[in-house]
């Protein structure tokens, strides 16, 4: 099996880290091969137009057809390793952790990781643009095409998971959290952390400065490394996602009253019923009222944390504070 060898110290300096750049690759992974309806939506509503712009540069096209293969047998799934870049610190955005990732791969190093997934011969010469300046189109365009205007949506929901999986460690440690990761994570125990089945010699993390924990929107996790300092696993985001019920003029005409508007305001980063009522100072019945109509009315989401439940905005509700022009206060 495939497992990494990690020092105590690296475990205990670990980290979860939103990645805009990570989540554009696994944006990618969706228009390939779509998982359930939510994706297929995805893929339905981008698929045209990323086609076109294949199209449009055939170099793109030649980099988006062989930079990941599917597991076949006991032929492991590869990814090019110049899509699985890892974070070099949490809360960067998706230009600067693009710019990192243009700074460190040229073309050499692109055609080897894309014959490594695949061996067929690439051409030497490329119509229209190298290797590495397509890589870098190719993922600048996913990005501002299908990820960007949902970001914000996005990493609300990337942010809650990390809360999640913060709470269970806390009561669980590494061992009961590292399997909820993917199907074939697990912490063997002797400083092994497997990341996949496969039959592979381990890889000895000695010298790593950092190891991060990175969730996505995707069907499947992978692993990402700038050899030897930086080292991550992005996992897919998972969870008791609860969508909203009851969209509509009927829900929205229910969202009266200054105490709803409250909630709703300080609903711009996930937060607990309990938590809500400690920073508003209102009753829990009435917190927990409000949040039920706020639901209804599809303005916020909510999601299972352990024992709590977190409830953040929707891309609507954030329309509808921006446009009120009010702006969350805490106390």
């Amino acid at each position: 099996m495939g497992a990494w060898r990690v020092t105590a110290d690296l475990l205990a300096n670990s980290r979860f880290v939103v990645s805009p750049l990570a989540e554009t690759v696994a944006a990618m992974t969706v228009l390939d091969a779509p998982s359930g309806p939510s994706q297929a939506a995805f893929r339905g509503a981008n698929r045209a137009a990323y086609d076109e712009m294949l199209a449009a540069h055939p170099t793109r096209a030649l980099v988006a057809g062989r930079c990941w293969r599917p597991r076949r047998g006991s032929r492991p799934g590869w990814m090019a390793d110049v899509l699985t870049w890892p974070p070099v610190q949490p809360g960067l955005g998706f230009d600067t952790e693009l710019a990192d990732l243009a700074a460190a791969w040229d073309d050499a190093r692109v055609r080897a990781a894309l014959l490594e997934v695949d061996r067929r011969p690439l051409p030497r010469r490329m119509p229209d643009e190298e290797l590495a300046s397509a890589v870098i189109g190719l993922l600048r365009w996913v990005w501002s095409a299908t990820v960007q205007a949902d970001w914000p949506r996005r990493e609300r929901v990337l942010r809650a998971d990390i809360v999640s999986r913060t709470a269970a460690l806390a009561t669980r440690g590494w061992t009961g959290v590292i399997p909820t990761l993917g199907a074939r994570q697990e912490w063997l125990g002797d400083g092994r952390l497997q990341i996949n089945g496969y039959d592979l010699p381990d890889r000895d993390l000695a010298g790593a400065e950092s190891l991060s924990f990175v969730p996505v929107h995707s069907n499947g996790s992978w692993v990402a490394w700038d050899e030897p300092h930086r080292y991550a696993i992005v996992y897919p985001v998972t969870g008791a996602l609860v969508e909203p019920a009851g969209q509509g003029p009927a829900g929205l005409a229910r969202l009266v009253g200054d105490n709803r508007s409250r909630v709703l305001v300080a609903l711009d980063e996930p937060r607990s019923t309990t938590g809500l009522v400690e920073s508003l100072g209102l009753p829990l019945g009435s917190v927990g009222n409000h949040l039920r109509v706020l639901l209804d009315a599809g303005l916020v989401l909510r999601r299972r944390a352990g024992r709590e439940v977190l409830y953040w905005r929707t891309a609507l509700g954030d329309s509808l504070v921006a446009t009120a022009g009010t702006t969350g206060r805490r106390r």
